[in-house]
């Protein structure tokens, strides 16, 4: 399967989980508002989200996808790939059930961190916040082991089961507000954060019966702690906080706003980044999602040329995609907050307020997605300890942007602290991987990035003629506000790809190329490049 094609895959399923989120989150703006109960329940449902990034999705993959390929291509097989899962289950799940009930007993002091104390808030509100985030708190057991059964999908290259598992936390979650919501927003975000939990296990459920259906059936073992298993955990805890420093930096964020402004602040952070969230997940997520598996198969195989050649491709396909993303976020952000949340307790100065902070997320964006991209060229190596170097510097760098801006610029100095810090964890990424001579940028990737630019910029300015035409749909009803939506994006991408078709920064040959070659797959040192100046 193609490059673009299989993060086509990944991406489509993305986009039907994400387009159900901003569902989501336009029902949660409508019946809970921007107020403390959506305070409350963000922080809460952050807290699994946050230890999720930590412990399961990022690092535990960098650790086990390249150790269960190496098994399964020199260990005997599939067999000796699910023999390493289940020895990896025993250990694991453990450690989950005694590390949930710590985080359930441990709520108070937790989501007292989590928010920075928020803002002078009653007991009764922050109790009310503590056992939200009680009620959310086994989602992390359940999406850590939904971690561990798509590692093993992924490295099989079944990649749209684990792709598909978030659309069923986002159905649950819509069904949550659709059907049991109330006048009353604390008794709204109760139901969401029940519905999380709801969501992690039928995502729990899907994975199982997906596996299954590949032949994967884990049994459950006593634990044993072997030289491998010390291995993979030697891998796993330093790529903690390596995969997750964009959470991380999101959550000093949201402490530092909860405790230094006014209520409503850690709202806008939240939809803003929603917003901001949804191109990295259709190209960053996808793209890192193959990567991992695909490097760490070539480098087992002393492939290096074409482990580069790879990796050239995915920076290429990321930026061509994320590029125009912070163009549009840059200049039509607030008609697309508008179009989006602005209904019931919504107001027009949330929108506002909300708009500008997508604006200052957005100047990160090809950062954070260039991280996903890059980060795997470590990873497959078997090297989690560099990319946690980067991050701890990032973080700090977060830390020192936030209580530096928020005094300055308010809620604006979250956002524009975290864009700082992604792109300084990006750039030391990509020249470490060059210094040591496991990447460089090839001269089709380097012919490219101005003409995407180009073409970018000249959709920006016809999205910023257009959207004052749009603005009388968006002040409309639902229907009309999807009208205008639809039509900017349409006709922003229309201009993009004519643009890129003008500049030369892509041609219909270069896309057939990338749909049919394989990831696992790179042109021979002889072989004419795709590029056609």
């Amino acid at each position: 399967m193609g490059l673009l094609k299989s993060a086509g895959t990944i991406g489509s399923l993305t986009l039907v989980s994400r387009v159900l989120a901003l569902v989501r989150d336009a029902l949660q703006a409508r019946f809970v508002g921007a107020g403390f109960a959506s305070d409350a329940f963000l922080v809460a449902f952050r807290l699994p989200n946050m230890f999720r990034a930590l412990f399961a999705e990022g690092a535990f993959a960098a650790g086990f996808i390249p150790m269960f390929n190496r098994r399964v291509a020199k260990g005997g097989g599939k067999p000796a790939g699910i023999d390493f899962a289940e020895r990896t289950l025993a250990l694991l799940l453990p450690i989950l059930i005694v590390f949930t009930i710590a985080l359930m007993a441990a709520a108070w002091p937790l989501t007292y961190a989590l928010s920075g104390g928020f803002n002078e808030p009653t007991a009764a509100q922050f109790d009310y916040a503590v056992m939200l985030s009680r009620i959310t708190v086994p989602y992390l057991l359940m999406i850590s082991l939904v971690s561990l059964l798509g590692g093993i999908l992924n490295s099989l290259e079944r990649y749209w089961v684990n792709a598909a598992a978030p659309i069923l936390l986002n159905v649950a979650m819509v069904a949550g507000l659709a059907l049991f919501h109330g006048d009353d927003p604390y008794e709204t975000a109760r139901v969401q954060a029940l519905a999380v939990t709801a969501g992690g296990a039928l995502q729990l459920v899907f994975l199982i019966w997906g596996c299954r259906r590949a032949g994967v059936s884990l049994r459950i073992r006593r634990p044993r702690i072997d030289p491998e298993m010390k291995r993979l955990f030697s891998l796993i805890l330093p790529a903690a906080a390596g995969a997750g420093a964009t959470q991380i930096n999101l959550l000093v964020s949201t402490a530092l706003a909860g405790s230094l402004l006014a209520p409503g602040a850690i709202s806008y952070i939240y939809y803003a980044d929603r917003l901001n969230q949804l191109p990295l997940g259709l190209i960053g997520i996808g793209l890192g999602t193959i990567l991992l598996p695909t490097l760490s198969r070539m480098l087992g195989e002393e492939r290096h040329e074409a482990a580069m050649h790879t990796q050239n491709r995915g920076i290429e396909l990321a930026l061509f995609l994320t590029i125009p993303a912070t163009i549009a976020f840059l200049t039509i952000s607030e008609p697309i907050v508008r179009g989006l949340f602005q209904y019931g307790a919504f107001s027009a100065a949330d929108t506002e307020a909300t708009a500008l902070v997508l604006a200052a997320f957005s100047l990160g964006l090809p950062a954070y997605v260039l991280i996903k991209v890059l980060t795997p060229g470590f990873y497959a190596r078997h090297d989690t300890k560099t990319p946690v170097r980067f991050a701890m510097i990032a973080i700090a760098v977060n830390i020192a942007g936030n209580l530096a801006l928020i005094p300055t610029i308010g809620y604006l100095g979250p956002p524009l602290a975290t864009a700082v810090s992604a792109t300084l964890n990006a750039v030391l990424l990509y020249t470490t991987l060059r210094r040591r001579g496991q990447f460089a940028m090839d001269a089709q990737l380097a012919r490219r990035l101005p003409r995407l630019a180009l073409a970018a910029l000249a959709m920006g300015g016809a999205l910023w003629f257009a959207a004052p035409l749009a603005a009388g749909l968006l002040a409309g009803p639902f229907e009309a506000r999807v009208l205008a939506l639809a039509l900017l994006v349409s006709g922003g991408g229309t201009v993009y790809a004519l643009a890129c078709l003008v500049t030369g920064a892509f041609a219909v040959g270069d896309i057939k190329a990338l749909v049919r070659r394989s990831p696992s797959a790179a042109p021979a040192p002889d072989e004419p490049s795709t590029d056609r100046d």
